[in-house]
């Protein structure tokens, strides 16, 4: 007799669920899917339809949160300017080389993992806070109009063109961006700026700070000077290449305490350059009056003068034996000079010449008097 076998038939249903990407931003999610890059207004996006994506395009298109751009993990340009974002997160797009995310409401911006980023546009945002220190691939930076009161650049040795106009900076170091070729930091609150290492510098616009004193004499490129509306009471441009500046290019105008401009040539920029004060001059020896960089912030401190202004006589105090004070009126003229013999000295200015600005150097420490009466 044949025995019928009764086996279960047992039924395996395999469902693959695919990954997606949550898009909270309707505006984003409607401007992905008006690339091609999603189908339905539903919060979230396919994974596989972005993670490929090389270029992004989102430019005007009302977007406040741009969360979900962590998976363009292929990204290499992203355009998201003219939106409100308030925050921007990039950290996981290491294959940018381009973000321009101009015209938003950024806070903060941080790029240091972006070690591919050579081009970077963040301006007119409210930035109060911008961390490029880990884009070392950096070419080019715009951050003008926002509050930035602080900015590193040097670890961004490859930069050529730096634009930081209107912030709050009130210092900036330089010296270790040696590729610049443009240099604007116009309407910020510098009180000093050292461009000795910038060698290759062609451009530099330092206009409406508060610097005191500006030297040149190493950026033997530079063809267009704007310096105008400062503190200015020393200017050295005489780096050899003044006849390749045109009067255009040069502005040291609204610097009342400039009396001389150290220059190559005082007959040549007197012909050529215009755009200065009336009480202003060129000269090629000032007696280089202007402050070194590199002064001992320990050993400045340590010299005191009083008072500051004076109707005559000033005290200088905690001197060394052995320094040399010297006096100069704005002409750049000597008009005292004496060895120290003991920590204290005393200067009657009003026996010096007229009432106006002094300049007091004791070896190379330099101070401003104002002798008023």
């Amino acid at each position: 007799m044949k025995k019928l076998l009764l086996l279960p038939l047992i039924a395996i249903s395999l469902v693959a669920t695919a990954q997606t990407t949550a898009i909270p931003d309707a505006n984003f999610e409607q401007a992905l899917i008006n690339l091609g890059l999603a189908n339905v207004l539903d919060g979230e996006v396919l994974t596989a339809n972005i993670s490929g994506v090389t270029y992004l395009d989102v430019n005007g298109s009302n977007i406040s949160d741009l969360t979900g751009i962590q998976d363009f993990t292929a990204l290499t340009a992203l355009r998201c300017s003219w939106n409100q974002l308030t925050s921007l997160d990039v950290s996981q797009n290491t294959t940018l080389t381009g973000l321009y995310c101009h015209n938003n409401q950024l806070i903060n911006l941080d790029v240091s993992q972006n070690t591919a980023l050579t081009s970077l546009d963040c301006g007119d945002n409210n930035l109060t806070s911008l961390d490029i220190t880990g884009a070392t691939a950096l070419i080019t930076v715009w951050c003008f109009n926002n509050q930035l009161t602080n900015l590193d650049v040097t670890q961004n040795t490859a930069l050529v063109w730096l634009w930081c106009s209107f912030n709050q900076l009130t210092s900036v170091d330089v010296s270790q961006n040696t590729a610049l070729d443009e240099l604007n930091f116009g309407y910020n609150q510098l009180t000093s700026l050292n461009v000795t290492g910038a060698a290759a510098l062609t451009e530099l616009n330092c206009e409406y700070n508060q610097l005191t004193s500006l030297d040149v004499t190493q950026n033997t490129a530079l063809v267009e000077l704007a310096c105008n509306a400062n503190n200015l009471f020393c200017l050295n441009v005489a780096n050899g290449n003044n006849t390749n500046m045109t009067s255009f290019y040069f502005n040291a105008s609204a610097n009342p305490n400039l009396s001389c401009i150290e220059v190559d040539d005082a007959a040549y920029s007197t012909a050529n350059w215009t755009n200065i004060d009336p009480a202003s001059s060129f000269s090629a020896n000032c007696n280089n009056l202007c402050v070194p960089s590199s002064i001992n912030e320990a050993a400045l401190n340590t010299f005191e003068l009083y008072p500051n202004p004076t109707t005559s006589t000033i005290t200088l105090n905690n001197l060394q034996l052995g320094d040399e004070v010297s006096v100069y009126n704005t002409l750049g003229q000597r008009v005292f000079n004496n060895k120290v013999s003991a920590v204290t000295l005393s200067i009657n200015l009003s026996e010096l010449g007229n009432n106006g600005i002094y300049f007091v150097r004791v070896d190379d420490i330099s101070e401003r008097v104002l002798l008023s009466r």
